[in-house]
């Protein structure tokens, strides 16, 4: 006997649907990081500072990694197709794939330039600069705080604040390296600087590509370990066998799950599904599939055997 159950879930992982409030977060830091990198180009070049146009560049790779999660989040919103029956959830898995991308494109040209101009220093004005950047602490505290509340439970809305905050820490750098290079004239400082941010941004960013890799390879989502899940199931009465089970990500809010469980009882079977759908939303498990069977009459299918 084969019984499948589906649950279906379409919000948002907490049961609340935010996709209102982060649009127009979205939206307030792409056109303020967008206002503050003309800012910064603008004087990068005025002051011959690669403390200014690395974070530029960076800032840069932040409102495109902004548009992209937008477009993502709008995207998933759309309804199943005949051709598309999970929807376009995935589109926010992709937007993380490719904003990790972007990240690590920004760390090689900022590098680059840092490099370059370490081997040929020149002459930078730190007052303009630790006032430029000084705005940036804003900008970017301004935008990090923008996406504060909702950043555990969306990895896209986690990798915009992760950013963001470690943007307000690296325009705090550039501050100080001005308020150096004012005081004591040593010009090396920026470029140094520059090292530094890309370092920061290329081990911040592991994470998020590490991650973001793993769902796109529809891998077991961080936080949910299969072998409790599996035990969970297991300890349901009247359960003998879990088997067949594959837990992945349907979008960077929601997971799915397909189980089969051998019973030992087939008139309570009702009981059973219901009872294996409880244990995993219990570990975030928002869309199941449970395959139920008997002993007697097991599937033979080849996963399984």
């Amino acid at each position: 006997m084969e019984t499948h159950s589906h649950s279906h879930h379409h919000t948002h992982a907490l049961g609340i649907d935010t996709s209102g409030r982060l649009k127009r977060a979205f939206k307030l830091g792409i056109w303020l990081n967008a206002l503050y990198v003309a800012l910064e180009v603008v004087f990068g070049f005025i002051t011959n500072s690669m403390g200014l146009l690395s974070d530029a560049g960076h800032n840069l790779s932040d409102i495109l990694s902004l548009a992209i999660a937008l477009i993502a989040l709008r995207v998933s919103r759309n309804k199943p197709t005949a051709h598309f029956t999970y929807g376009f959830r995935r589109a926010t898995v992709n937007a993380s794939v490719v904003n990790s991308i972007i990240l690590y494109v920004a760390v090689a040209l900022i590098l680059f330039e840092s490099i370059r101009k370490l081997v040929h220093p020149v002459a930078v004005d730190g007052d303009t600069v630790a006032w430029v950047a000084a705005v940036g602490v804003l900008v970017n505290g301004v935008t990090a705080w923008l996406f504060m509340k909702d950043s555990h439970g969306d990895l896209n809305v986690r990798g915009a604040f992760l950013h963001m905050a470690a943007d307000t820490l690296v325009s705090i750098g550039v501050v100080v390296s001005g308020i150096v290079i004012a005081c004591t004239g040593w010009t090396l400082i920026d470029p140094i600087v520059g090292i530094v941010i890309a370092i920061v941004i290329a081990v911040g960013s592991y994470g998020m590509l590490r991650e973001s890799l793993c769902l796109a390879f529809d891998g077991v989502p961080r936080g949910i370990d299969v072998a409790k899940v599996t035990a969970a199931i297991s300890a349901v009465k009247s359960v003998e066998d879990v088997h067949h089970m594959h837990i992945w990500a349907l979008s960077t809010t929601e997971t799915a799950m397909t189980v089969h469980v051998v019973v030992s009882d087939s008139a309570d079977v009702d009981r059973i599904i219901c009872e294996v759908r409880r244990v995993a939303a219990g570990f975030g498990v928002v869309h199941s599939t449970v395959e139920v069977e008997t002993a007697a009459m097991q599937c033979d299918c080849s996963h399984c055997r």
